[in-house]
């Protein structure tokens, strides 16, 4: 008997083509080392005016289509007090073994004025973080 654990990939997931990247190659990595997908959908509060915040029906085809694809999946779709605490919060939780996060380019005034969830979830995670960019 085997006492190995599936390991867990855990994504940073924004309803925009950052989180779709984000997705895809979590996903891929997912199938690719036989790990379960927890995904991590997170508001501050504002979801009516969060775009990269997922509807629910979204959340729930989002949801069905990977699991039609052979993943196990755990979605997580929250309103939280702080999004790049709730990620590293659940890859802390779920001892990921690896984080994937949606990146977008900022302008340097952009930096300074904004914070950067991703940059936040790269510099504070648990485990190794893979930062991906949509296809040009």
């Amino acid at each position: 008997m085997s006492t190995e654990t599936v390991p867990t990939i855990v994504v940073a997931y924004s309803a925009d083509e950052f989180g779709r990247a984000a997705l895809r190659q979590a996903a891929e990595e997912a199938r690719h080392r036989g790990a379960r997908l927890v995904v991590v959908n997170a508001t501050r509060g504002d979801a009516l005016v969060d775009r990269r915040f997922a509807a629910d029906d979204e959340v729930v085809a989002l949801e069905q289509q990977l699991t039609g694809e052979g993943l196990e999946v755990d979605v997580r779709h929250e309103v939280v007090r702080d999004v790049a605490d709730a990620v590293v919060e659940v890859a802390t939780q779920e001892h990921a073994a690896l984080l994937v996060v949606g990146v977008r380019h900022r302008t340097p005034v952009g930096k300074v004025l904004l914070g950067s969830v991703a940059q936040r979830v790269i510099l504070d995670a648990p485990c190794p973080v893979l930062s991906v960019k949509p296809p040009r």
